[in-house]
């Protein structure tokens, strides 16, 4: 049974690694907001599970088995904001925090019921991927909206940061997953878009933008 302290860097390597499944303790440290000399000691801890490759002063390479147990705890965590959202009635603003908590019961079956109750999601409320039971995601083909052009129609799909003010910022816009959007104009001095969508226009500045992941 893995502690909750080894759940945590796990979840923070699913997010950091790279395309050559490799993440470097100084991001680990960083993102987790932990000295550096306590995160070689738990991947010290994690080579020894075979989790991950470790060498002193080199990228940390995570194995399969280390990559699995990650997408594990990432499948918790999203099957729980899920569950709140879909079946609590809760808004995809105040689902986080609680989804920290839960993602930590041990309970496989407490999981496999929820997401049998849920039918199988595919997504979690913020249109992150869920992991299934193997630790395998869907490949979505989606690119960020400030990347597309002008008369260019797409679908709102996912967001990269799910953080209160964030999604409130959309929540005020009625701006929700799932939006049609036409993108009227871009600003060449800065990056800002006009859109629209729902029957109304909004500006929306080039760092919203770049969290906004759409799709044709």
């Amino acid at each position: 049974m893995n502690s909750l302290t080894e759940e945590n860097y796990l979840k923070a390597i699913f997010h950091l690694l790279d395309s050559e499944n490799q993440v470097t303790v100084n991001e680990l440290s960083k993102f987790l907001q932990i000295k550096m000399p306590s995160v070689n000691s738990m991947m010290k801890k994690f080579a020894d599970k075979n989790w991950v490759i470790y060498e002193t002063y080199k990228p940390i390479k995570v194995t399969e088995l280390g990559r699995k147990e990650a997408a594990i705890v990432v499948r918790k965590h999203r099957l729980t904001e899920m569950f709140l959202v879909e079946k609590m009635g809760f808004g995809w603003e105040n689902v986080h925090e609680i989804a920290e908590q839960l993602e930590h019961v041990h309970s496989e079956d407490f999981f496999d019921k929820m997401d049998e109750i849920l039918n199988f999601p595919k997504v979690d409320p913020h249109g992150e991927p869920i992991p299934d039971k193997d630790g395998i995601i869907i490949t979505q083909n989606l690119k960020k909206l400030s990347e597309c052009k002008i008369n260019e129609t797409v679908i709102l799909t996912s967001v990269t940061i799910s953080t209160d003010d964030f999604l409130n910022y959309l929540n005020q816009r009625n701006l929700a997953l799932g939006a049609e959007i036409l993108i009227k104009n871009i600003e060449k001095f800065d990056g800002s878009m006009q859109i629209d969508f729902s029957d109304r226009t909004e500006v929306l500045s080039k760092m919203v933008c770049e969290k906004l992941l759409v799709k044709k």
